[in-house]
């Protein structure tokens, strides 16, 4: 078990974005316009913060045309995912310690 809470996902913002894409099917993405809708973030901010968990590798971000207007796709990696159950395992491990 992993011994800290991992810095790019401990932040509130990111960890609300990695949770709710965790609790999709592995493969499912969600579109950019419903992730800001559920989290109830704005553009800017959300765009930042994925990026962030972009360049860890824990977010795919697939843009792409639907007609002539531009999606965008989010989606968790393996990577992300398995950094999310070291994540919730840690922390786990760390309120068990609290209780002691």
């Amino acid at each position: 078990m992993p011994d800290a809470l991992d810095p790019v996902i401990h932040a509130p913002a990111r960890l609300r974005v990695v949770a709710t894409l965790a609790a999709l099917d592995p493969g499912d993405e969600l579109s950019f316009p419903k992730l800001q809708k559920l989290l109830d973030m704005t553009a800017g901010n959300l765009s930042t913060h994925l990026r962030k968990l972009e360049d860890a590798d824990y977010v795919r971000v697939t843009k792409t045309h639907e007609g002539r207007t531009p999606a965008t796709y989010l989606a968790l990696t393996p990577q992300g995912r398995r950094a999310f159950e070291d994540y919730t395992e840690a922390l786990q491990g760390l309120l068990r310690g609290a209780g002691s």
